[in-house]
């Protein structure tokens, strides 16, 4: 029923991205479409195609040259360097969503991704930079495109499969490879089952040089075999040394040489190594994420905006759930999903209701909050401090039970302030429900 639906999108949020977008493997977010449906958590970091194909050759990997241009200038220089006598290029819209070759900029442009002639570039650049992309994985808003990735067209062959991510059932890194490989991982398997392996690694021992071996005579290597096997464990370093959930190559192709070269590739990095990955952590690209949730992440709240009409606040991951369940049972579409935690403090609250409010299309707020740590007094003085600064135009309605509760609702009955009180959940989604009707 819509509990499942409901527990299934949020949980696999958290659970996350595969840190995209989850293959038996190898995506890092969990997308839905249509309207009161998920887009993605961002548990964990993700980089620009041009920044991991750097973070890759750090670590010896082979990648196409290019260069990032942030302005038509910079991208018809980068053009005349990157053509190395061939006369074509590629130009690649640089945004953190996948589906950017068939996707549509709102300028009306064609497709994310063009092989172009040098002279062609210029053009391009125009109706790219400073537009907006829309792929099946943005949602109709699309994302910005601030720069383009100007690469060496190259000539590729022989496409494959190569992943590493972590694995709850060997308790590690899991390399997953497959000889086919140029399209999602779903497809290959559903094609290519028998072509696929999956290499368990020992975490305390490293990838050695037997599991390499393996995994390049899976891969079906045409060159040479020992360069390959480097070539795999610097991607395995890669993962380790930067605290990577996830590094997906698709396709990691080979050169008319028999070289390999990850040709195309999804990195994720995890949040909880921020504090000694800074550099990396320090391409975080905001433009590319919902405002309203960055705005939580300062205030350590978290948020994943939806698109109902009836904005949360609630005090731990399952009741928030529970929550937005409760609310469509009754009729209405949750705007969000707020978990402000156990610790909370006013200025918190204050600012949890400023990231409701930035959504236009909640009509009523429901804030249910059950105290153990948290504490009623503080949630009520919080709510009703943002009431009088936001000057708050939409319903509000407020279930409190817990730790000082019935502080909490004396500071609210004595704000004056137009609160309409519930004794329980049901209740408050009820009356959250009809106040929209």
């Amino acid at each position: 029923g819509e509990a499942t639906k409901t527990m299934a999108h949020v949980a696999g949020k958290w659970a996350a991205q595969l840190a995209a977008r989850a293959a038996v493997t190898a995506k890092d977010s969990l997308q839905t479409n249509g309207r009161g449906a998920l887009t993605v958590w961002k548990r964990f970091l993700n980089v620009h195609e041009h920044q991991g194909a750097k973070r890759m050759s750090d670590f010896g990997v082979n990648v196409p040259p290019g260069i990032v241009a942030f302005s038509v200038p910079e991208a018809v220089e980068a053009a005349k360097k990157m053509e190395q006598g061939s006369g074509e290029v590629v130009v690649k819209s640089q945004i953190l969503a996948g589906g950017r070759g068939l996707g549509t900029f709102k300028n009306g442009l064609q497709g994310g991704v063009h092989i172009c002639k040098v002279e062609e570039v210029e053009g391009l650049a125009k109706q790219m930079i400073g537009e907006t992309l829309v792929t099946k994985q943005t949602g109709p808003a699309g994302k910005p495109v601030n720069c383009l990735y100007v690469a060496k067209k190259m000539q590729l062959q022989n496409e494959k499969y190569f992943a590493i991510l972590l694995d709850r059932g060997s308790g590690g890194p899991l390399v997953i490879a497959c000889s086919e490989g140029g399209t999602s991982i779903e497809d290959l398997a559903e094609k290519y089952p028998d072509k696929i392996i999956k290499v368990p690694i020992d975490i305390n021992v490293g990838i050695t040089d037997g599991q390499a071996a393996e995994i390049v005579a899976g891969l079906q290597v045409s060159g040479d075999q020992a360069a390959a096997a480097e070539q795999v464990k610097g991607l395995y370093r890669l993962f380790t040394e930067s605290d990577c959930t996830m590094v997906e190559v698709n396709p990691l192709a080979e050169d008319p040489e028999g070289n390999l070269i990850a040709a195309d590739a999804k990195l994720g990095f995890d949040d909880n190594a921020a504090f000694r990955q800074k550099d990396l952590f320090a391409l975080k690209d905001d433009s590319q994420i919902d405002p309203r949730e960055v705005a939580a992440s300062k205030w350590d709240l978290n948020y994943i905006g939806l698109d109902g009409e009836i904005g949360c606040m609630v005090n731990g991951a399952g009741l928030a759930m529970a929550t937005m369940d409760i609310i469509k049972l009754h009729g209405g579409t949750p705007a969000n999903f707020l978990d402000v935690g156990g610790s909370a403090e006013k200025q918190q609250i204050v600012e949890a209701f400023k990231i409701l409010t930035m959504d236009e299309h909640v009509k009523a707020i429901l804030v249910n909050i059950f105290g153990g740590i948290m504490k009623c007094d503080v949630i009520a003085a919080g709510i009703v401090a943002a009431a009088k600064e936001l000057e708050l135009k939409v319903p509000l309605v407020v279930r409190l039970e817990g730790t000082n509760v019935e502080i909490g609702k004396q500071i609210m009955e004595e704000s004056k302030m137009n609160i309409i009180s519930a004794v329980d959940l049901d209740d408050a989604a009820k009356k959250a429900v009809a106040a929209i009707s």
